[in-house]
């Protein structure tokens, strides 16, 4: 739990969250702004203490963590000198780590080699993001933690990050990061955790995540002559939550969408079908402000 104190109130950003990560695992972590997810990942990297409650990293405290080099983080801004190379500055955080990775695999593996004599001052805020992503790599982290990690990238920079990150995972670098682009963690993370009002409010792969806010969606096609009836035989069905009808285009809103497919299939001349889950903005929109509600 940490709280904060404003004025006579006081405001608890994280409110007794619990989350295991096993190693190796991309995780995506979501929610609105004031939800709590920076916080709760500065917690993770020692920036700020729990009010109340533990926060361990491979079994000990997180800055004991960071000063070994198993934890490294992107953050949002700060911690870059404005009047050094891109190499100057990835060449001196190097000289801190006992065991640095070489500061050309580094600048690689960011994708800023090409702008390495660049000042840092003439550089974009995506071309500074990678920077800090080279300068997390230095230590060979256990451990990634990503606040915004693509903010500025722009569409190729993005893709190369992530496939980056991908290599990283199956090789056995946990990665944490949060983010706003919905799409971005439905594409990339294994695991989303949703967060609202410093609680977690899900916590599952992006198809469980989706099935559970929204259900599932299941698509066919009727005789239109007989949609009526095949849809007051489906409204019957206690799986069905919402069923709408065009044309002899049905779609259902079910929770159990083999149970609904079998119906349509075998007893009511449906064709065509198609399930689908819900898109991850949907459920975004159901899961974090019904837990702010």
């Amino acid at each position: 739990m940490k709280e904060f104190r404003t004025g006579g109130s006081v405001f608890r950003a994280v409110d007794e969250i619990d989350l295991t990560i096993p190693r190796g695992e991309i995780v995506a972590l979501l929610g609105p702004n004031g939800a709590g997810k920076t916080t709760t990942l500065d917690m993770v990297v020692g920036l700020t203490n729990p009010t109340d409650g533990d926060v361990q990293v491979f079994g000990e405290a997180p800055r004991r963590a960071v000063r070994a080099g198993r934890v490294s983080a992107v953050l949002q801004s700060g911690g870059l000198l404005r009047d050094l190379s891109v190499r100057e500055t990835v060449t001196l955080i190097a000289s801190t780590f006992q065991n640095a990775l070489p500061v050309a695999e580094a600048m690689e593996r960011a994708n800023i080699t090409s702008i390495a004599n660049r000042k840092v001052s003439k550089c974009s805020g995506g071309e500074q993001q990678r920077l800090r992503f080279a300068l997390a790599l230095l230590p060979d982290p256990d451990l990634l933690v990503l606040d915004e990690p693509t903010a500025g990238m722009d569409v190729t920079a993005r893709a190369d990050f992530w496939k980056t990150m991908r290599q990283d995972a199956r090789d056995g670098r946990t990665i944490v990061f949060a983010t706003h682009y919905l799409e971005e963690a439905d594409a990339f993370a294994q695991r989303i955790v949703m967060m609202a009002g410093g609680h977690i409010v899900a916590d599952g792969t992006t198809a469980e995540i989706r099935a559970t806010a929204t259900g599932r969606r299941v698509q066919a096609f009727v005789d239109p002559n007989s949609a009526a009836d095949v849809v007051r035989a489906l409204e019957t069905m206690p799986e069905v939550r919402a069923v709408t009808s065009d044309a002899g285009r049905l779609v259902v809103t079910t929770t159990d969408s083999d149970a609904v497919a079998r119906a349509l299939l075998t007893d009511l001349g449906a064709h065509d079908l198609e399930i689908s889950t819900g898109s991850m903005d949907d459920a975004f929109r159901v899961l974090t402000e019904g837990a702010e509600r």
